[in-house]
């Protein structure tokens, strides 16, 4: 059989852009619409990657970019000889297990109690209220929470005062501040992450909840046999990105929770990244420590889905 040519290879790439020309023009509304997304990606998601090279040099700012001197993997040898590094990976994938664990199920469970609800107008109302603390700062609930649980003027340790107990130090103990920061994450996100459960529930078709109720099943055995099953493909793809996270914590949340106090529990890959590249001004430091936590998310992402895909379900791709 004889092979392409060149001139035919060459034909072929010109038919391909043509015929997307012709899509383009003939869906330009769909390709208005995604236009904002694509900008976004490419000006905040992909453009800013060559600064990955950062961690491959001894950044000087007077030198400039190509001035500056190739090291090599030097950052990342002394970020892995950093006696931190092993408190670090212990605090980060400390608090992401607890929000796997007790954070994870509580927008499915919500997500179920809310689509039972069969009165509109309350349910839409309760819907707004658990959807609030998404809007939140983090100032604002870190405030909130200082305001509730300081020994100072804590509302909660007033109360302990006023029953004859003593005092307890929530925010300066380290044994609370992994839960303090879990339970602040689900007051905050919870709501907000119905979202998605509850648009996958709408899709279920209502006839199969009909044949149902004529068969004699109750409520819970709807949800079990019906709703789970039906969301069960997000909950998976949700799960995966999420364990893609797992070297990832908030840092405006845990830049505003810590203190001196509790520094052996709270310093996380975020935090350390700031402190490096902002307050030191090791900027090759801290984009490292980027550039570690992206591939760790990375091969956490792909060997989840390896597995998913194996186990019979549906991936994220």
């Amino acid at each position: 059989m004889q092979k392409p040519t060149l001139a035919v290879s060459v034909y072929a790439t010109k038919g391909y852009w043509s015929r997307l020309g012709t899509q383009m023009v003939q869906y330009r509304s769909m390709y208005l619409l995604a236009l904002p997304g694509i900008l976004f990606f490419l000006l905040f998601k992909l453009t800013p990657l060559w600064g990955l090279m950062f961690a491959f040099k001894d950044y000087n700012p007077y030198l400039g970019f190509f001035g500056s001197e190739w090291v090599g993997f030097k950052h990342f040898n002394a970020l892995f000889a950093d006696r931190n590094f092993y408190i670090m990976l212990r605090n980060t994938l400390a608090i992401n297990v607890f929000g796997i664990v007790f954070m994870f199920p509580l927008p499915i469970l919500l997500s179920l109690m809310l689509n039972e609800v069969r009165h509109e107008v309350f349910k839409r109302i309760n819907q707004s209220i658990v959807y609030l603390p998404h809007f939140l700062s983090w100032v604002v609930v870190t405030s909130m929470t200082f305001f509730v649980l300081s020994t100072d003027v804590g509302i909660v340790n007033k109360l302990i005062g006023e029953a004859g107990f003593e005092t307890i130090s929530f925010l300066s103990e380290p044994k609370y501040f992994w839960g303090l920061i879990t339970v602040q994450s689900m007051w905050k996100e919870v709501g907000w992450s119905t979202i998605i459960f509850l648009a996958a529930m709408a899709g279920v078709d209502p006839q199969r909840y009909e044949a149902a109720v004529m068969d004699g099943a109750s409520r819970f055995k709807q949800i079990w046999h019906i709703t789970l099953p039906a969301i069960r493909p997000t909950i998976i793809i949700l799960l995966i990105l999420r364990l893609g996270q797992m070297a990832d914590v908030g840092f405006e949340q845990m830049l505003l929770m810590m203190n001196p106090l509790v520094m052996q529990v709270a310093e996380v890959f975020d935090t350390y990244a700031y402190s490096q590249g902002i307050l030191r001004g090791q900027i090759s430091s801290g984009i490292t420590v980027g550039m570690f936590k992206g591939v760790v998310g990375f091969i956490l992402v792909m060997s989840s889905n390896y597995i998913v895909k194996k186990s019979g379900h549906e991936g994220i791709y």
